[in-house]
């Protein structure tokens, strides 16, 4: 599948062919052909030395190497990997008696923090985790304001602290990073307004090179108790961690005044681990494919997979159901100007729902600052769902209920941003319109698992992302379009109201 990159951003992928360039291509193919003869007669020599060759050790290195340049890996042996999904229920939402949930975001942070003994590093688009950040006086804030303590407490245990944010930001008021760094954290701050008209919008974090968190979660204390988040933490997978360092470090290193993108960039930014080549390890007795991407395509080096392709691709494989969890879906851009209609997302689902006739549910965020402008779009989605001839589009709104939490802006809503089908499953950081893949900053994970063995009881990452959205979608907080109505926390009632008149 080639990239749908190619038409959506002139800047990220050129598409003309100059003189200059046509007579370097010539020349590289030139010695291509050279440097393939020289390799073919290196082959040659050692085919007849391994045919000559009885030793089993000489066979197996042979076998390994050759297994490392087609993309083949043996599952992780040597290290217990585990994923455990990550979640945040805003505080005064009840479910029902016998709903199920993740492990708590802020215990697993706690926990990630507790382990640490050498090194944390952090992406995250801003910090506020008090509410002095944002001049609400809440005691909702205090697992933001444990969190915030436990980051300054690790300098002093010799753990080396690294964060990368964003230029521009909305923590404006926030003094989070003055006191990281007078606690002896290392801070820079990435001006993605200038390298890419964009924001770091990436949300990861990397402890000692072999625990991984990526979710939906900022560093935000309303993360912690008055937004739904969820996100996913890898337990001992250090060639995962060192796959997701080379993406913090693209960060990192650009995190000076007047930086600019290397392009290509430097081989030590290159990964091998991808949508063709996943990295193969064993997760709870379950034999797993995992890989990370990445966006926006200026922050991809040579074969890492961009974020979109990771998605179509997803949507692509998928044979029985796409279920999809997003706070905002536009199939157009948001904050490139003058605004673009960017249909791709949404011509991969109604291709899938028509050709294949692949069910597809859509459970989008409405809370009382969501964006009025999306629900045409949802609308006209939902339009298409035609159980009678096979072809099956629903759309849902998620509202989370505001009740006496509303003096704290940006909240009490769904953040979650991921996908899952019968085939893999996708956790990501980004919202699904343009801009969120051609500017902006952002990471996901991709899995697939073979079923685990019945006795070992275990459920398949797939396993557990589908009862969350199961849990969700039949919940009490879960509105199909049709039965909105008047919905004092959604802002979409009164864009109906004024159809309706």
């Amino acid at each position: 599948m080639s990239s749908r990159y190619w038409a959506l951003h002139d800047n990220y992928v050129p598409n003309r062919w100059s003189p200059s360039r046509l007579a370097s291509v010539v020349l590289t193919v030139g010695c291509l052909v050279v440097i393939g003869v020289l390799i073919s007669i290196a082959l040659t020599e050692k085919s007849t030395a391994k045919r000559n060759s009885q030793d089993l050790g000489d066979h197996d290195q042979v076998k390994t190497e050759w297994d490392t340049r087609n993309g083949l890996r043996d599952p992780v042996s040597d290290e217990q990997s585990k994923f455990v999904l990550a979640e945040s229920i805003p505080l005064y939402m009840t479910y029902n008696v016998n709903a199920t949930f993740g492990t708590p975001l802020y215990k697993a942070w706690k926990d990630l923090l507790a382990m640490a003994t050498k090194s944390v590093d952090v992406a995250s688009f801003y910090w506020t985790l008090t509410g002095d950040d944002i001049r609400v006086n809440s005691s909702t804030d205090l697992p933001g304001r444990d969190i915030f303590k436990l980051f300054q407490d690790l300098p002093s245990r010799n753990v080396l602290v690294r964060v990368a944010t964003s230029i521009p930001t909305v923590a404006g008021l926030s003094t989070d990073l003055q006191v990281l760094r007078e606690k002896g954290v290392y801070v820079k701050e990435v001006n993605f307004g200038l390298l890419t008209k964009g924001i770091l919008h990436t949300k990861l974090w990397i402890v000692d090179m072999k625990h991984v968190y990526i979710g939906s979660a900022n560093m935000d204390w309303r993360s912690l108790t008055q937004v739904k988040e969820l996100g996913v933490v890898i337990y001992n997978c250090s060639q995962l961690a060192e796959d997701l360092h080379k993406i913090f470090l693209s960060y990192w290193v650009l995190g000076h005044h007047n930086a600019s993108i290397p392009d290509p960039w430097p081989s030590e930014f290159d990964t091998s681990i991808n949508r063709e080549h996943p990295l193969l390890v064993n997760i709870s007795g379950a034999t797993s494919r995992v890989y990370i991407t990445a966006s926006p395509p200026s922050f991809c080096p040579a074969g890492r997979t961009k974020d979109l392709d990771s998605i179509l691709s997803v949507i692509e494989g998928a044979e029985q159901f796409i279920d999809v969890s997003v706070m905002e879906y536009f199939p157009t851009s948001r904050f490139i100007h003058p605004r673009r209609y960017w249909p791709i997302i949404e011509d991969a689902l109604k291709q899938s729902a028509f050709d294949r006739q692949v069910p597809i549910r859509l459970l989008i965020s409405c809370g009382r600052d969501t964006d009025p402008a999306m629900l045409p779009f949802l609308q006209s989605l939902s339009a298409l769902h035609q159980p009678s001839q096979n072809l099956s589009i629903e759309v849902k709104l998620f509202i989370v209920p505001v009740g006496n939490q509303s003096n704290i802006p940006y909240s009490r809503v769904n953040h979650n941003k991921y996908m899952v089908t019968d085939k893999e499953a996708y956790i990501g950081t980004s919202n699904w319109s343009a801009d969120y893949f051609i500017t902006t900053a952002g990471v996901s994970l991709v899995v697939s698992q073979d079923a685990a063995h019945p006795s070992s009881g275990r459920q398949m990452l797939q396993e557990q992302l589908r009862g969350v959205f199961e849990r969700d979608w039949n919940s009490q907080f879960s509105v199909a379009l049709s039965d909105l109505g008047h919905h004092p926390d959604c802002s979409f009632t009164e864009a109906l109201r004024k159809t309706a008149l």
